[in-house]
């Protein structure tokens, strides 16, 4: 994919990751004039630096008097240390962005009420209507963050599957004719008669079947596709029913014994990496990055970053897949209103309304399109119409697979490894944006979701490959999202959990039972015995106090 669409998508986009770096903020070349205010901001999302966007940033400090100097985790540091240090000592950023750690910096007092000052600010007053404002409102009646990544201008305007999916290399899809994949047998069953084919890559590396990203949070790639494999869109921590609005523990489901199964029995095939149980993230993402790779489970926003450089016919395609064949699949959601996390302006901030005004102007439509799309006539042309169209200097590499990346719903919180001139990294990333449609009215809210900026630079073997199936954007391949529910997402109410409840420590029990005990059961000579064995332990974690906290969050949701 293009370096400059797949920059855009990396940092644009939702989730989140661990990252860090060090005090005190570097400063880059930003409009040093006496008039132009000068803020800090720590974002705990992994990103290399700013300069990319450091011209626009420029140009939108001469328009509003205001630059943000923005402090991001780096690979090297850990995220954990980073906060803590910053919280003992009580001296913050005037912003802070601490994605799900938010809660940390709650119960540390580390934010100002932002509810006054929101209402002096008509762009950011209107951003949210009355409702969603209420709805992120802490329980003691205050705001405190931001969301930026929740609102959607117009319609959802996504051409990407920026979450969780069943990822396959095109390669293999190729190979086999671009077949119909629809369950997690069919699958490995494709994987596996593709290995026996092909062992070793065209380098003599041997290839890796399925891999699993199992350290920390991130095991999530491990724990949670019975949720998916049933049907039942990312709500995170558990499914909900629609039809009786009933919380279940996927954790405990039929579907969720059959999956674990299915990896028992490739792991025991040698279609999944016998490392996968041991190795680190960055060792994950080296093998990702490697190529050699052909299947796994995982969040785009989480590994985009590091798979940007592949060929064309090792790019990743994300697949819908069911436990049974011909279920409806929801790997595909609409944007999730997350009141979870968000930027919020710290108690060490001098300006608090300064801080809060220039949160304002960032979301004024000029402003605005100057952060997504850069300069009218140096970055985009406009015809006749208000079409805008990507200026391009020199050709450039097409588009493979989603080799681009948020948002998380959240953005991706990953970096790009860009050093050209041109606009190809948002401008303060991390500060709220519209999703959708840009204020225009005519326009995608940033080109890598702009259909005329899109197909065309697809790799010809993605064109193929997307052909074959009749689609033109990888969300396409998925089922249609459904409109969200009242309570969805979940993850958004169990972030912020703590151990002073019966539910947050059966939840931090919950995942270290599974951390220890999941990994027994995939690569156990008895399956069977090692299912029991952690099923009972994870029934002395007193589940039900977490889901009976889930099913009163999903009635308060309903009723409000």
């Amino acid at each position: 994919m293009s370096k400059k669409i797949l920059s855009l998508l990396l940092t644009g986009l939702i989730g989140l990751s661990t990252v860090s770096c060090g005090y005190p903020v570097r400063r880059h070349n930003v409009a040093e004039e006496k008039t132009v205010k000068h803020y800090t901001g720590f974002f705990a999302v992994l990103k290399d630096d700013c300069s990319e966007s450091e011209r626009i940033r420029s140009v939108i400090a001469e328009k509003t008097g205001a630059v943000c100097e923005e402090k991001w985790l780096t690979r090297n540091d850990s995220r954990d240390e980073v906060i803590s240090i910053m919280i003992n000592k009580a001296d913050y950023p005037d912003f802070i962005y601490a994605g799900t750690d938010h809660s940390k910096f709650l119960e540390a007092n580390a934010y100002i009420p932002l509810e006054n000052y929101i209402e002096k600010n008509q762009n950011l007053k209107n951003y949210f209507t009355e409702e969603e404002w209420d709805r992120i409102k802490s329980p003691d009646g205050h705001i405190y963050i931001i969301p930026c990544f929740s609102k959607v201008n117009m319609y959802d305007t996504n051409t990407i599957h920026n979450d969780e999916a069943f990822w396959i290399q095109v390669r293999v899809l190729k190979w086999a004719g671009y077949p119909d994949i629809e369950t997690p047998d069919e699958y490995f069953d494709l994987i596996r008669r593709y290995l026996r084919a092909h062992s070793e890559d065209e380098n003599g590396k041997k290839l890796i079947g399925y891999d699993i990203l199992t350290e920390g949070y991130l095991y999530f790639c491990l724990e949670n596709p019975p949720q998916f494999l049933d049907g039942y869109p990312n709500d995170g921590c558990c499914i909900v029913d629609r039809k009786t609005n009933t919380v279940i523990d996927y954790n405990t489901t039929p579907t969720a014994k059959r999956w674990f199964q299915i990896l028992n029995r490739e792991y025991h095939n040698g279609t999944i990496d016998h490392d996968c149980f041991v190795m680190t993230n960055n060792q994950y993402f080296s093998k990702l990055s490697e190529g050699v790779v052909l299947g796994m489970v995982d969040q785009w926003w989480n590994f985009g970053h590091y798979v940007e450089d592949l060929p064309d016919e090792c790019a990743y395609v994300p697949l819908g897949l069911t436990i049974d064949k011909g279920m409806t699949e929801h790997y595909h959601s609409e944007p999730a209103f997350d009141t979870s996390q968000g930027i919020g302006v710290s108690v060490s901030c001098q300006d608090p309304d300064g801080a809060v005004a220039f949160i304002n102007d960032l979301l004024d439509p000029e402003i605005f399109t100057l952060r997504m799309w850069g300069e009218e006539g140096v970055d985009y042309t406009v015809d006749e119409d208000g079409v805008f169209s990507l200026i391009t200097p020199e050709p450039e590499k097409a588009v493979t697979d989603l080799s681009f990346s948020e948002e998380t719903e959240e953005p991706a919180e990953e970096s790009a490894d860009e050093t050209e001139e041109d606009i190809s990294d948002y401008a303060y990333p991390y500060f709220p944006i519209y999703k959708g449609m840009n204020p225009d009215g005519i326009n995608a809210y940033s080109p890598e979701y702009q259909p005329s900026e899109f197909y065309n630079k697809l790799s010809e073997i993605m064109q193929e490959c997307f052909d074959a199936y009749g689609v033109h954007t990888y969300v396409e391949l998925l089922d249609k999202s459904e409109k969200n529910a009242p309570w969805y997402p979940m993850w958004s109410y169990t972030n912020n959990f703590t151990e002073d409840t019966p539910y947050g420590r059966a939840k931090k029990n919950m995942d270290e039972v599974k951390h220890e005990y999941l990994p027994r059961v995939v690569m156990s000579d008895d399956f069977e015995a090692a299912w029991e064995e952690y099923m009972q332990a994870y029934k002395s974690c007193n589940p039900e106090f977490y889901i009976a906290e889930l099913q009163n969050e999903v009635t308060r949701r309903m009723n409000k």
